[in-house]
């Protein structure tokens, strides 16, 4: 039996990182179920410390998800959960942002420009990539 999955991505502030990910790659950021998360709060399932607003929206604090727009069909949904210790280690799993045609140096320079850092460009045989971190300095692998 073959299973679905999704992607998860510890990190400091979700709704930030969901945000810059959902730009990066013309994803969508979930949208939040405000009814939904204050029936939870009314009935005792959670608390007020369990929410936060984010961009005027009441959010759960614990995690945001991102998702292709053509659904989970398309690509697995992206989830961003907080996590009380900062990222200390290389990643041992990594997203690889493919591109297409499209010539890698803008990419580069656009992602940079909005808060990638640069770490290192790599190569094997005739293929080529640049390994980025994100804001909260996750690497991820840009190529055609």
């Amino acid at each position: 039996m073959a299973y679905e999955f999704q992607v998860t991505q510890d990190c400091a502030d979700p709704h930030v990182l969901a945000d810059w990910w959902a730009e990066t790659l013309g994803w969508q950021v979930e949208p939040s179920d405000e009814a939904f998360i204050r029936r939870m709060v009314a009935e005792g399932h959670a608390t007020e410390d369990d929410t936060r607003t984010h961009h005027g929206v009441l959010v759960w604090k614990e995690g945001a998800a991102i998702r292709h727009p053509e659904g989970t069909q398309r690509a697995p949904r992206v989830l961003f959960q907080l996590v009380p210790e900062a990222k200390t280690v290389k990643n041992r799993m990594h997203l690889d942002v493919r591109t297409g045609a499209e010539d890698l140096t803008p990419v580069v320079e656009a992602l940079v420009a909005r808060g990638a850092k640069f770490l290192h460009n790599g190569r094997q045989g005739p293929y080529t990539w640049v390994t980025l971190a994100d804001p909260e300095g996750n690497e991820f692998c840009v190529s055609r």
